[in-house]
């Protein structure tokens, strides 16, 4: 049933997709997202595409921290209307994307379970193959977290689309059951118990998962790193001053690295400038953020110093560049290449996996951390623990709290250590149960000794990837195909 009252479906199209903005990260609360989904399941395209792209504008507001950019060659006066286009374009393709949905979803009758099932399904697998390329941040997969880490605790079998998944069947339910009550039917009670038994089983089974991941013995020693927080302005980074800051702060991490024994010094996103070397030689080996160049194209890239070296030996090239931030269609054609500091930069090769004689870990630059099945694939190729090496400047806490999200579901998906070295934060260590286990105080310097487990089990996600819910939605869209044959003879 699609209610026909304009009036309705703006209100609630505004109303729901601000809820929805408001219960993804750092909120992360399941319960709200529930409620802000009854409405897209009764909504009209048109009315759905306002819910989409109000839920991005709301979650997606830390893009307006961009301004100003007269720092990298923007005049002043272009710099915020810039920034709210940019901010207004990402509301509009989520208005696409939702919208075009719930056409299809309206197409097959959103009443029928058969059609809950394709269209969730459906939904979760749009929003890994977005992750896979440059336009997607966070979507309902991560909505779990930090709230509902039960719930969140189907990635490691589903992973984030699954979590996607799950989240849209259940407001589902929540709509039937609006439906049920709203006709004064009798089946209402029954809804109502199934729509509980779902959310209890989900809970259930999620809990039972976090005990057992809990409950794995170390495979080995614990791991010592030790991460540097530098915190110097992105927008001051080249200034004379702050790089002797950043030099004095490596130099003290360098010597406190060597004290403690640790096996590595680990250093954010673009810590190190084209060409610069180690200020000293150290014992121990050192994974920097920094640039290199291949042949004409500047990469950014993590860079490994090998303990008594201050060259790097081996590095990893970010794959996954931000649009706007460090590529443009056609950059190469103007001054302007843009919105970072260095300009535009060429992407590298799409492993994540980086070779250290120490064992290989799974590597992800920034904004890759969007992407699960990168880091699933490089834990099937022996990546014991994870590497989130970032810079969130200039945007505001907001951005670090959904970063932190993320990391927590990019290590329940795989039962993988993740580490997280940032400019100004979020600097952490978070367990394969997705607690975090320590943290540095955002944007202000800081060192971090982190101890970690490293493993080599592959969970259900690691190793069978979208599979479950490709069958899931060739299940589904078969039930569906049954149904019109039915119907037509």
């Amino acid at each position: 049933m699609v209610c026909n009252r304009p009036l309705w479906w703006w209100s609630a199209a505004l109303a729901g997709g601000a809820l929805a903005g408001v219960a993804l990260p750092p909120m992360g609360s399941p319960p709200l997202l529930w409620l802000a989904l009854v409405p897209l399941w009764g909504l009209g395209p048109v009315a759905a595409g306002l819910w989409g792209a109000m839920a991005v504008l709301v979650s997606h507001r830390w893009l307006l921290w961009l301004h100003p950019l007269d720092w990298v060659g923007v005049p002043l006066p272009l710099s915020l209307p810039l920034c709210v286009l940019l901010w207004a374009g990402c509301g509009l393709l989520a208005a696409a994307l939702v919208g075009g949905w719930r056409w299809l979803v309206q197409r097959l009758g959103p009443e029928r379970w058969s059609v809950a099932l394709f269209a969730a399904a459906l939904w979760g697998l749009v929003e890994v193959l977005l992750a896979r390329g440059p336009l997607f941040w966070i979507g309902l997969g991560a909505s779990a977290l930090p709230g509902d880490r039960p719930l969140a605790a189907w990635a490691t079998w589903l992973g984030a689309g699954g979590v996607a998944t799950l989240q849209l069947l259940i407001g589902w339910g929540l709509w039937r059951l609006w439906l049920a009550v709203r006709g004064r039917r009798r089946q209402a009670w029954r809804v109502a118990l199934l729509w509980l038994a779902l959310v209890v089983a989900v809970q259930g089974l999620g809990w039972w998962r976090l005990q057992r991941a809990e409950r794995l013995e170390p495979g080995s020693e614990p791991l010592e790193l030790l991460v540097l927080q530098p915190a110097i302005p992105t927008r001051r980074k080249f200034e004379f001053d702050q790089q002797q800051a950043l030099l004095r702060r490596l130099d003290a991490a360098l010597g406190q690295a060597e004290q403690l024994g640790v096996q590595a010094l680990l250093l954010p996103e673009g810590a190190l400038p084209l060409g610069q070397e180690l200020p000293q030689q150290a014992s121990v080996q050192v994974l920097s953020g920094g640039f290199r160049q291949q042949g004409t194209q500047l990469r950014s890239a993590l860079l490994l110093f090998p303990p008594g070296s201050q060259r790097p030996a081996a590095a990893l090239d970010k794959h996954r560049l931000v649009p706007l931030g460090e590529w443009i269609p056609g950059g190469e054609l103007f001054a302007w290449a843009g919105l970072s500091a260095v300009g535009g930069v060429s992407p590298g090769e799409p492993s994540r996996l980086l070779a250290r004689p120490q064992g290989p870990v799974g590597v992800v630059i920034c904004y890759e951390l969007a992407d699960g099945t990168a880091l699933a694939a490089a834990t099937r190729e022996g990546a014991g623990w994870l590497l989130a090496s970032a810079n969130l400047d200039p945007y505001p806490l907001l951005l670090q709290q959904q970063f932190r999200a993320l990391a927590q579901l990019r290590a329940l998906e795989v039962n993988r250590w993740l580490v997280s070295t940032a400019n100004t934060g979020p600097s952490l260590v978070v367990d394969g149960a997705g607690v975090v286990r320590e943290q540095l105080a955002p944007f202000v310097p800081g060192e971090l000794l982190v101890r970690l487990q490293v493993r080599q089990g592959l969970t259900g996600y690691g190793r069978w990837g979208e599979l479950p819910l490709l069958l899931l939605l060739a299940g589904s869209g078969f039930s569906l195909w049954r149904e019109s044959r039915v119907r037509q003879s």
